[in-house]
C-alpha cells in the first residue's frame, strides 16, 4: 500500500500535474493541501476517471484539503472534533483498515502574532484528538504539510532561520509531543541524502540552489512501523513549469 502526501497550492492551477503525477505514480492514497478552491469546484470527475475515490473539504482562497483513495474512504471527519476552526485544514478517513489522516498545518506567520498563538490553540487540539484516533485505531498515519521542521538537520540555513516560523521551539515542542504519542517519522526510519527537503522558496533561486525545508512529513503509528519500505521525497515535480513550492511525499506499506 503507498500513501503520499503533497501540498499542491491550488488544485485548479495544478490539477494536470496531479493527474500526471497520479498516472505515474499510482499510490493508493494521496492527501492534497492548499486547494484553494470551494466544494463546489472540486474535480472529483477527473479524479474518478484516474482510479481515484474522493473525499474534499474547501475553503476559497486559502487552505482546502483533499483525500483521494482508490478504495472509498470510511469514518470520514472533517477538521479536528470539538476544536472551533473556520478554516478547512483536516480530513480523515479509513483506507483498507488504515487511519489515515490528511492535515495542513497552520503557517503561524511569525512567533509573537496572532496567527502563531492559533498555530498553537491547533497544535494542542490536534494533539489531543490523534490521541483518541490511536486508542481506537492503532494502524495510523499522519501525513501532510506540517509547516514545521523538526531540526537543524532539516532546514538549509539551520543559522541564519534560527526561531523563526517553522523552525522554533515551541513548533518543534508540539512535533515532538506527537511523535511521543506513538508515532515515528517514516522518512527517518531510513538513511536518506543529506540536505532532504521538500519545500524551497519560488524566489532566489531557492529550488536550484536546493536552499529548501523539510516540512512535509509522514507520521506512522508503532503498529504500522515493520510495514514501512521506504519514504521518499519526489522531487521531479518540483521541475515542472509553474510548479508546487512543495515535493510529494510518498510512503510505502508492507501490509499483511
Amino acid at each position: 500500500m503507498k500513501l503520499a502526501t503533497w501540498n499542491i497550492n491550488s488544485l485548479t492551477v495544478r490539477l494536470p500535474q496531479v493527474l500526471d503525477w497520479l498516472t505515474a505514480n499510482p499510490v493508493d492514497v494521496l492527501a492534497l493541501q492548499e486547494l484553494k478552491i470551494t466544494d463546489d469546484k472540486f474535480p472529483a470527475a477527473a479524479f474518478l476517471e484516474a482510479g481515484y475515490q474522493a473525499q474534499w473539504f474547501g475553503q476559497k482562497t486559502y487552505n482546502g484539503v483533499a483525500l483521494l483513495s482508490r478504495t472509498p474512504a470510511a469514518d470520514v471527519i472533517k477538521n479536528i472534533p470539538g476544536f472551533s476552526d473556520e478554516q478547512s485544514r483536516v480530513l480523515c478517513g479509513t483506507v483498507d483498515g488504515v487511519r489515515v489522516i490528511g492535515a495542513y498545518f497552520p503557517n503561524g506567520q511569525a512567533p509573537g502574532t496572532e496567527k502563531f498563538e492559533y498555530k498553537m490553540h491547533w497544535l494542542r487540539a490536534l494533539r489531543d484528538w490523534v490521541r483518541e484516533e490511536l486508542a481506537t485505531h492503532p494502524k495510523l498515519v499522519l501525513m501532510g504539510d506540517y509547516n514545521i521542521t523538526f531540526d537543524d538537520a532539516d532546514v538549509w540555513d539551520p543559522v541564519g532561520l534560527k526561531d523563526q516560523i517553522h523552525c522554533t521551539e515551541e513548533e518543534r515542542y508540539h512535533l515532538r509531543a506527537l511523535v511521543a504519542l506513538g508515532l515515528m517519522d517514516a522518512h527517518r526510519l531510513f538513511a536518506q541524502p543529506e540536505k532532504s527537503y521538500s519545500w524551497w522558496d519560488y524566489r532566489d533561486f531557492a529550488f536550484r540552489r536546493n536552499h529548501g525545508l523539510r516540512i512535509d512529513h509522514i507520521l506512522v503509528s508503532a503498529a504500522l512501523k515493520p510495514a514501512v519500505q521506504s519514504c521518499v521525497i519526489d522531487k521531479a515535480p518540483r521541475k515542472n513549469e509553474r510548479p508546487s513550492d512543495h515535493a510529494p511525499v510518498v510512503i510505502d506499506l508492507q501490509l499483511l
